[in-house]
C-alpha cells in the first residue's frame, strides 16, 4: 500500500515551486516596469525640458532613497544595521558602483536618443554574463548564449551607422554597462553572504556614503549655477516629473535588489529588455532626437528579438521534477 503522506509531500513541493516561480516572475516584472518608467521620465526631464545637470538629478534620487529608508526604519517598518565602523567595509564597493551607475546612466540618457541608449545598454548583458562566470562560477545555457549574442550583435549593427553619433554619450553608456554588470554581480554576492546588511542596508548606506562626493562633484563641475538659473523651476509639470524621477530612483534600486535576490544577476540585467522593447519604440517619438537609418532600425529589431528569446528560455515553465519516494507496504 502506498504511503498516503506521499501525495502531501509532492503537493508541498509543487506549491513551493509555484511560489518560487511567482516570486521570480513578479520581481522581474516589477523591475521592468520601474526601469521603463524612470527611463522615460528621466529622458523627458533631461531632454524635453533641457535640464542642465544629470548629476543634480542623481543627488535628488539618492536623497529620496535615504529619506524613505530612514523614515521606514524609524517607524519600525523595516530593519537594517545601524552605522558602525564596519559599515563601509561591509558595503564596499557598492557605494562607488551605485554613484557611478547613476551618474553615467543619467548622462547617457541625456546625450543619446532612447533607442540608441537602450541598444548600447545591451553590452551590459555580455559583461554581466562574463562576471557571473568568473566571479560566481555560473555557466549559462547554450540558448542563453544565443539570445545574448543576438542582443549584442543587434546593438553593434544599430550603432554602426548612427547618424546621431555622440562620443560622450557612447562613453557614458559603456561605463554604465560595466557598472551595471558590477552592480548585479556584487549585489548577488552581498545578498548571499552571511552578513546582516541586507538589501535595505545596501541601498541606504550606498546612498549615504556617496552624497558628499556627489555634492563636491556637482559644485566643481559648474552645474550648480546652471541648476540655479534653470528657467522651469516654477513650471508645475516639470516639478512633478523631477519629483517622480526622485521617487523612481528609490523604487528602481529596490526592484533591482529584489530581482537579483530571486533571480540571477544576468536575469536582472537582461530583464530590462522587457521594458526596452517598449522604450525602444517609444523613444522614436519621445525626445525628438532619434535619427532613422536602415542599419539602425534592423539592428534594433534583431536586438529586440534576442530579448524576447531570452525571456522565453528563462521564464518558460519547466516540467515538474518527478519525486521518487519509497513505497511503504503494510504487512
Amino acid at each position: 500500500m502506498v504511503d498516503p503522506n506521499t501525495n502531501d509531500e509532492e503537493t508541498l513541493v509543487e506549491d513551493s515551486s509555484i511560489i518560487t516561480s511567482f516570486s521570480k516572475i513578479s520581481t522581474a516584472l516589477f523591475y521592468a516596469a520601474a526601469s521603463m518608467l524612470i527611463t522615460v521620465v528621466n529622458k523627458s526631464v533631461l531632454t524635453s525640458y533641457g535640464f542642465p545637470s544629470f548629476q543634480f538629478l542623481a543627488i535628488c534620487q539618492m536623497f529620496m532613497t535615504i529619506f524613505v529608508l530612514f523614515t521606514a526604519k524609524s517607524l519600525g517598518k523595516l530593519k537594517f544595521p545601524d552605522l558602525n565602523r564596519h559599515t563601509l567595509k561591509d558595503t564596499f564597493p557598492m557605494p562607488l558602483i551605485y554613484l557611478g551607475n547613476m551618474e553615467f546612466g543619467l548622462g547617457g540618457t541625456k546625450e543619446l536618443s532612447l533607442p540608441m541608449f537602450t541598444m548600447l545598454r545591451r553590452f551590459s548583458i555580455l559583461i554581466t554574463m562574463l562576471g557571473e562566470y568568473y566571479l560566481l562560477n555560473i555557466r549559462p545555457k547554450f540558448s542563453v548564449k544565443i539570445s545574448v549574442g543576438m542582443m549584442v550583435s543587434g546593438a553593434v549593427i544599430a550603432a554602426s551607422n548612427d547618424l546621431g553619433f555622440n562620443f560622450n554619450g557612447y562613453m557614458f553608456v559603456l561605463f554604465n554597462d560595466f557598472l551595471t554588470a558590477a552592480n548585479g554581480v556584487f549585489t548577488k554576492k552581498k545578498l548571499n553572504s552571511k552578513k546582516e546588511m541586507g538589501k535595505y542596508g545596501l541601498m541606504y548606506y550606498s546612498s549615504l556614503f556617496m552624497i558628499p562626493p556627489a555634492l563636491i562633484l556637482l559644485y566643481f563641475s559648474g552645474d550648480l549655477d546652471k541648476v540655479y538659473r534653470f528657467s522651469y523651476w516654477l513650471h508645475t509639470p516639470f516639478l512633478i516629473q523631477i519629483f517622480i524621477s526622485s521617487i523612481m530612483g528609490f523604487i528602481l534600486n529596490y526592484s533591482i535588489m529584489l530581482c537579483t535576490q530571486y533571480n540571477s544577476a544576468l536575469t536582472t540585467t537582461i530583464i530590462g529588455c522587457l521594458k526596452n522593447i517598449f522604450v525602444t519604440y517609444m523613444g522614436m517619438f519621445i525626445g525628438g532626437d532619434y535619427v532613422y537609418t536602415l542599419n539602425n532600425f534592423i539592428g534594433i529589431n534583431i536586438s529586440v528579438i534576442g530579448s524576447l528569446f531570452y525571456t522565453y528560455v528563462t521564464f518558460r515553465p519547466s516540467a515538474p521534477s518527478q519525486i521518487k519516494l519509497p513505497n511503504t507496504i503494510n504487512i
